[in-house]
């Protein structure tokens, strides 16, 4: 009871910041372009607590702390999904209304460009975080720096097929710098059934040896029952935790988004291709334990109060910075409903000096909605069956 408890509480306060961070980007670009905005909502369904500010913004924290939204005026009529006709109709309205200087407050008026913007800030504010995340890591922890020496081959793997030994020094991979075993293990648990090159130093010799992992489940601690990419190999050498310069940490803060994003497309890729299972796909029950266990292993393995503070805030930072580089890379999918959805839709108007017609636009946006939502449950039967919990039900009953 307590470890859920820990995972609730732990699922909510990530889910809070990355949400609040992602709706903070959408605010502020608007208020940047100038358009008027009703309200600022973190969570869905009844509020908890909302006030209005000195520009009569409605403030809410609601009760289901799942998402968020900012709605600008105008948002509550048809015109959130509009062809020319309703933005015609909408702007005769408010021109009645308010007068023709009220236009442009309303975001359906503003500049394709501007809306464009506004759309793809809430994404960029997921990223911003996460640089600024890591890069504040790399100045206070640094980078694990190892050099990767291979100390056991387990027979026939394909390790072992490729011609690995023992002392064997990994380089690189794919052309790419080794800096620590956690490189080679996490580089090979993507790319099961896949030729990876491995630069390896063997006494005074470099050699070229290429491996094909093979796809393996295990269980994790905290993923639960998992598919990976397995080399078969143990991998060793003493390492130091290399700090970054104030000046330097963002540009490898950078870096090191931009190499998750291409992480996170690459792996994408392979699952819609079927090269890997479905069934590997997470969601909120996924993060929720995983936020929750890492936790628990903050907490657990602290000597004092002190270091426990520190370890859980080090942990929950990374990984906030880590699931807002994977929110902002989902937004930006082309699916209606999505940040990249409207964007999808900017384009089109820019192209064609129209919106989509509005009963395409409506018709996309239920398919969106309702992909979402088996997206949702899918990812949430992947989480119950890896972390076995239908067999812990089945067990209560036999």
């Amino acid at each position: 009871m307590i470890g859920l408890l820990i995972a609730i509480v732990s699922m909510v306060i990530v889910l809070s910041v990355v949400v609040t961070v992602h709706e903070l980007g959408h605010y502020w670009a608007a208020r940047a372009c100038g358009v008027a905005i009703d309200r600022f909502s973190i969570g869905f369904g009844a509020p908890l607590v909302s006030w209005r500010d000195k520009r009569g913004v409605e403030w809410r924290i609601a009760a289901i702390p799942l998402g968020g939204y900012v709605r600008f005026a105008g948002d509550e009529n048809a015109a959130s999904v509009p062809d020319q006709n309703d933005l015609d109709a909408m702007k005769r309205e408010i021109a009645d209304r308010e007068g023709a200087a009220a236009l442009k407050q309303y975001f359906h008026f503003k500049p394709v460009w501007q809306r464009a913007i506004i759309a793809a800030a809430g994404p960029i504010a997921n990223f911003i975080l996460a640089i600024l995340v890591f890069a504040v890591m790399q100045v206070a922890i640094g980078d694990l720096k190892t050099q990767v020496i291979v100390q056991g081959v387990e027979p026939k793997s394909a390790a072992a097929a490729a011609g690995f030994k023992p002392a064997d020094v990994i380089v690189k991979m794919d052309g790419k710098a080794v800096e620590s075993y956690r490189d080679v293990a996490a580089y090979v648990s993507l790319r099961a059934k896949l030729p990876v090159q491995f630069t390896v130093q063997r006494a005074q010799q470099t050699l070229e040896l290429t491996a094909t992992p093979t796809l393996v489940e295990q269980k994790d601690e905290i993923a639960g029952r998992v598919k990976v990419g397995r080399l078969g190999v143990a991998l060793g050498g003493r390492g130091y935790f290399e700090r970054s310069s104030v000046w330097m940490a963002i540009p490898r803060a950078t870096v090191q988004v931009w190499d998750m994003l291409k992480t996170i497309g690459f792996y994408l890729g392979r699952l819609v291709t079927g090269q890997l299972p479905a069934d590997q796909i997470s969601g909120i029950i996924g993060i929720g334990k995983t936020a929750g266990a890492v936790t628990q292993a903050s907490v657990e393995g602290a000597p004092d109060l002190k270091t426990m503070i520190i370890r859980t805030v080090a942990s929950q930072a990374i990984l906030i910075a880590s699931l807002s580089v994977s929110i902002g890379f989902m937004n930006l999918l082309p699916i209606p409903v999505l940040d990249g959805g409207h964007l999808l839709l900017y384009a089109y108007e820019a192209v064609f000096r129209r919106p989509l017609r509005a009963d395409f636009q409506a018709a996309g946006f239920r398919a969106g909605l309702a992909l979402i939502l088996c997206f949702m449950l899918f990812a949430a039967w992947n989480d119950l069956n890896r972390y076995d919990v239908f067999k812990f039900i089945g067990g209560l009953f036999t």
